[in-house]
């Protein structure tokens, strides 16, 4: 690198960490303050703190390398997460969630099934999910910053004793970064991550917008329309997915064929299958619970995610697409005549475009954005999972009665215990894409039946939960193990077989055996109580199967049905429809494809001003 690029990331990192340890003094105030930011802080400003918390480096390397290789159809690959799960938070499930009036997503379960022994039972399994969850995300951030780092830093850092490596380059750049996060997150709280989000995402949007523009002034559209196929470009799909790659390309066919999404229509399927019921389900008790529960009142909570979805996907895909536009002009033809490309290949694409093929200065903000990326998503992790740990468990069970400065440095341990287990699993990863698909597949498949049950279905209760959420966790680590030992089975064995199946196509598995745990924990113990159910329901107010609870609603507490579920899930369609829009946009300007430009211009014109009178009218009459 040039001395003006390490100037500009050694300014950014010194920002970042003085910014963090400037506000540090808000978050010693209580466990309010330190995980919430004592809800005060504003709807705008935690709205840009989401979204750049889910610009990470991990994902955009991921998004970078199935961009290059399967062109526009592989926004639909995010689905598998999937990213309109904002969009249904947005539209009805943020209002519900800030109602309660809570700390955590586990304190939150306890007001929907009570505080007695099923209650808690409920409430322990999702703390233990949130830290998982967590753990697993760290493990993530790890592999995708090690590899990030390695590629752009020159320096071999390798830890060598003798002939033996304890550590090797991408372990410990990604040690190092980790550390320096960990820091400012666990000083300050939710008043650093906030505050350091919002300057990370003006630096992520510069980065896109720069990287965007150079790749206009370097290609005429002449050269960029002859370089990527038509097919490239195309968002319609048939049932199988063929290789579209000619010419000194057609070695990318291979990788497209052994990647597991042939049957792309099926994928698709699934993904969207998955997709409706983990959407419902609702945000993970993790950094998107929390920022919805730090908004001041439930109006905030749902501008807060509309705002998210606004902000986050134009200038993450502006950055995406064109570090993909130099990609093709650059590595492909080095990757073709390699042969024998892999998955790994594909994820370290981020990395070699922006060492070799970006100008200096340029270089310097795309990587201190980056830096951003991962600081952001790592940060927001770290504050959410110890909030589980101190105030679930911790507090409950164990403390409850301490002073507000003995739960801070609880959380401070609580913190460094998460990141340490994280990183230990880390270790063991073997790609980003491996991790990637254990979290939205596997793990998040447990996760699933007994969210979604909880907010339609008065009969279901906190057994129900506990042993539906377990089951779930009991496989997606059963899935989890078995794969990370996919090279040591024998070909032809039923080990071997089960775990080269594409994690998506195992979630109706993982979802049955959820599904069973919720219905016989359910039915052979008794209901929640019924003062619980009528205080949550009057509260939250959902839709679904509450009839037996609103017959015993007194006059006073009478709160009506909730009529609003066709009304929601139109708002659903739309909008992801207009996530969507966002997405392709700015893919199809960076390639010069001026007409499908305009046709999603237009698109997100229209469900925009749709929405206006469907979702935003409706919000603005909400009375808190």
């Amino acid at each position: 690198m040039e001395s003006i690029d390490v100037i500009i990331i050694a300014i950014y990192l010194l920002l970042t960490i003085g910014i963090g340890v400037y506000v540090a003094k808000k978050a010693s105030k209580g466990l309010d303050s330190y995980f919430l930011g004592g809800k005060s802080i504003k709807w705008y400003y935690l709205g840009l703190s989401n979204g750049s918390g889910m610009f990470d480096v991990s994902g955009t390397a991921w998004m970078v390398g199935i961009l290059f290789l399967y062109g526009v159809k592989s926004f639909m690959f995010m689905w598998m997460w999937p990213i309109f799960n904002q969009v249904f938070v947005m539209m009805f499930l943020a209002v519900w969630i800030r109602r309660s009036n809570v700390m955590t997503g586990s304190e939150w379960i306890l007001s929907r099934f009570g505080d007695d022994k099923a209650g808690r039972a409920s409430h322990l399994i999702v703390a233990i999910f949130a830290v998982v969850a967590s753990v697993g995300f760290i493990a993530y951030f790890f592999e995708g910053a090690g590899k990030f780092m390695t590629v752009i830093l020159p320096w071999d850092v390798s830890l060598v004793v003798g002939d033996l490596t304890l550590l090797n380059a991408e372990q410990v750049y990604a040690l190092i970064l980790i550390l320096l996060t960990t820091i400012y997150t666990i000083k300050g709280g939710m008043f650093s991550v906030v505050s350091t989000e919002v300057l990370q995402f003006g630096i992520m949007v510069l980065a896109g917008i720069l990287v965007a523009g150079y790749t206009f002034f370097s290609f005429t559209d002449a050269e960029i329309t002859a370089l990527i196929p038509e097919e490239w470009t195309r968002v319609t799909f048939g049932s199988q997915l063929t290789g579209f790659w000619s010419g000194d390309f057609e070695e990318f066919n291979r990788l497209i064929d052994t990647q597991g999404y042939k049957m792309f229509g099926a994928f698709v399927g699934m993904s969207l299958f998955k997709g409706f019921f983990a959407s419902i389900a609702g945000p993970t008790p993790s950094y998107d619970m929390q920022r919805i529960l730090s908004t001041r009142t439930a109006k905030d909570a749902a501008y807060m995610s509309g705002f998210t979805n606004l902000v986050l996907f134009i200038p993450r895909y502006l950055m995406i697409a064109a570090i993909v536009v130099l990609g093709l002009v650059y590595i492909a033809p080095e990757l073709a005549n390699a042969g024998g490309v892999t998955s790994n290949d594909l994820e370290v694409i981020l990395p070699q475009v922006i060492n070799n093929h970006v100008p200096v200065g340029i270089k310097g903000l795309l990587l201190a954005g980056l830096l951003a990326a991962f600081m952001s998503t790592f940060s927001a992790f770290v504050n959410a999972g110890p909030a589980y740990i101190v105030n679930d468990i911790y507090k409950k069970y164990f403390k409850p009665e301490a002073t507000d400065k003995h739960y801070v440095k609880a959380s401070h341990i609580a913190s460094f215990a998460v990141v340490t287990l994280g990183v230990i699993m880390g270790f063991f990863a073997e790609s980003i894409n491996s991790i990637t698909l254990w979290i939205t597949s596997s793990l998040y498949g447990g996760y699933v039946a007994a969210n979604f049950l909880k907010w339609i279905w008065w009969r279901f209760n906190g057994w129900g939960y506990f042993w539906g959420m377990l089951s779930g966790l009991v496989i997606a680590t059963l899935q989890f193990m078995i794969d990370q030992g996919a090279s040591t089975y024998t070909e032809g064995s039923f080990l071997f077989w089960y775990s080269h199946i594409p994690a998506i196509y195992l979630f109706p598995i993982i979802l049955g055996f959820s599904l069973l745990g919720s219905f016989l924990g359910t039915y052979l113990t008794p209901p929640t109580a019924l003062k619980t159910l009528k205080s949550f329901y009057t509260s939250v107010h959902p839709w679904g199967w509450w009839k037996p609870v609103r017959e015993q609603l007194t006059e006073e507490e009478q709160v009506g049905k909730n009529t609003d579920f066709g009304l929601d899930m139109f708002n659903c369609i739309v909008g992801i429809v207009w996530q969507s829009s966002m997405i392709l946009l700015p893919i199809y300007l960076v390639v010069r494809d001026y007409e499908k430009t305009a046709i999603s211009i237009l698109v997100f014109g229209v469900t925009t001003l749709i929405l206006k009178f469907t979702w935003l009218d409706k919000v603005k009459k909400l009375n808190n």
